[in-house]
């Protein structure tokens, strides 16, 4: 039983290993793009829609609705990026269904890229709201002594964020293939639906805590001590 799919290597092109952690991500990828046009291509107003453009627009409002609640500002700016990494780990996630897939997000090195898209993301919507001066600022609030404290609370919570959608995914993934070999009929069907509920809430709290770390970063002072208590309440 493979713990991560990195373990899997389909072929190799010279020191480059094509694990089932890379092929899958371009399959997801790809899947999401061609789905993405598909659904796009043709976009009415006229309010006999198709299925899919009806489906999207719940989607994208229901998405922009979250982060207005969160950020409590103009969603418009923040649901290319949080929309995606939503999109993605769910789309990662529910194709657990088919047979031979392995979750990307099963992978320390895909969640590590995650929550490095998010490390980077955090500053740089804080910059471009609060500007430079005022978003260094913060990490020596209260005093300057608290510099390190800060950096290292930043280092911290993105590792947490990998670690946790890395964990979950994978014990789901072992607890699976373990029943399947004592108990191959019925009750792995069970697990396996409540693993793709699991990995689709992994997904909504992924994206939450994302924007909630933007939140902090671009709210005004005012509102910062309400974004550090929704990221608090989001870790635990």
């Amino acid at each position: 039983m493979n713990i991560s799919p990195d373990e899997i290597i389909y072929c190799q092109f010279g020191p480059v290993p094509i694990t089932a952690t890379l092929a899958f991500t371009w399959a997801v990828m790809a899947l999401m793009v061609i789905g993405s046009w598909l659904i796009t291509r043709r976009l009415t107003d006229h309010p006999h829609m198709s299925r899919g453009q009806n489906m999207l627009e719940v989607l994208v409002l229901g998405m922009q609705s979250q982060i207005r609640e969160i950020s409590q500002q103009d969603p418009a700016r923040y649901l290319p990026f949080v929309g995606t990494l939503f999109l993605f780990v769910a789309v990662c996630n529910l194709l657990t269904i088919v047979p031979g897939y392995q979750a990307p997000t099963g992978s320390l090195s895909t969640t590590a890229a995650l929550g490095l898209c998010v490390f980077v993301a955090v500053p740089v919507y804080g910059i471009q709201t609060r500007g430079l001066r005022s978003y260094l600022k913060q990490y020596m609030e209260p005093n300057v002594f608290m510099l390190p404290f800060n950096v290292i609370g930043e280092l911290s919570r993105t590792l947490a964020l990998m670690v946790r959608l890395f964990g979950n995914i994978m014990s789901g993934a072992m607890i699976v293939a373990i029943l399947l070999t004592i108990v191959p009929f019925f009750f792995p069907v069970i697990m396996q639906a409540l693993g793709l509920l699991t990995g689709l809430i992994q997904a909504y709290i992924f994206a939450i805590l994302a924007m909630v770390y933007i939140a902090s970063a671009t709210r005004v002072k005012g509102n910062q001590q309400a974004a550090d208590g929704a990221a608090n309440e989001g870790d635990d």
